[in-house]
């Protein structure tokens, strides 16, 4: 109650008293009076001297000071007044302006007691405001506890899904690791078999070349033989002197 007045205090010295709203641009004569800018100057502009509406003390001219601490304070008085407005509105009915104090549960809706009354509320059946947010309170709570509950299951499940996946990477990262090291091994056999087959080809590659070599050898040695004998032959047959014809003829058979 107490704080109501002072806000309401606070509203009346933030009142212009000449437009009886709050001030707009207030400024402060010589003599301590505010007035909103446009309020003083349009009171001026009817009179032929410059004085207070408030004490009527005269000013030999237009000395308007800015109140910047007034200025704020009404625009603070303006906006609680607004919300207060505001807050009014909602709490009361908008068809009766009756103060909302009833809670229609078949509705679901704030009413007055005239609403409560009428025909459209007949029948229905309701709670005072006060007991009805109790209510709902409880409700909420036995909601909110049930749902706490729910959390702590899922997170549980979720905890031991987070554990199994776990499991699954760790044993894969293992058998990753056997795989590649088994793999490994084969390889390093295989290799080995590998070296060992070649070799052994080599030597059984030897063993058939260096005879089939040698006779190779022997043949082009007696190609190379009948080929020099052939040569000697073709030069006899193109010989034209008979007598040395058969002279050669006769040396090489005795040959």
């Amino acid at each position: 109650m107490a704080s109501m007045q002072h806000d309401e205090s606070l509203s009346e010295e933030a009142i212009c008293p000449i437009c009886l709203d709050f001030f707009t641009n207030p400024v402060i004569l010589d003599c301590g009076h505010n007035f909103c800018r446009s309020c003083i100057s349009q009171c001026w502009e009817k009179k032929e001297i410059n004085s207070c509406p408030e004490c009527r003390e005269e000013f030999p001219g237009k000395n308007l000071r800015i109140n910047r601490a007034l200025a704020n304070l009404a625009g603070k008085a303006r906006n609680f007044k607004l919300n207060r407005n505001e807050k009014e509105s909602k709490l009361h009915c908008e068809e009766h302006q009756e103060e909302r104090k009833l809670f229609c549960e078949t509705d679901k809706k704030l009413i007055c007691v005239i609403c409560r009354d009428s025909l459209e509320h007949r029948g229905h059946r309701f709670l005072p405001v006060k007991e009805a947010a109790e209510i709902y309170k409880d409700q909420l709570k036995s909601s909110f506890d049930s749902l706490t509950e729910m959390k702590f299951e899922v997170l549980q499940t979720e905890r031991e899904q987070k554990r199994k996946i776990s499991e699954v990477w760790e044993q894969s990262s293992s058998l990753q690791i056997h795989i590649t090291s088994e793999f490994s091994k084969m390889h390093q056999i295989l290799t080995e078999k590998e070296q060992r087959l070649l070799r052994d080809l080599r030597d059984e590659e030897e063993g058939f070349l260096e005879p089939m070599e040698e006779k190779l050898r022997e043949i082009q040695e007696n190609l190379k033989s009948i080929e020099e004998k052939l040569t000697k032959m073709q030069k006899q047959m193109e010989q034209k002197d008979q007598l040395t014809f058969l002279k050669q003829e006769t040396r090489l058979k005795k040959r």
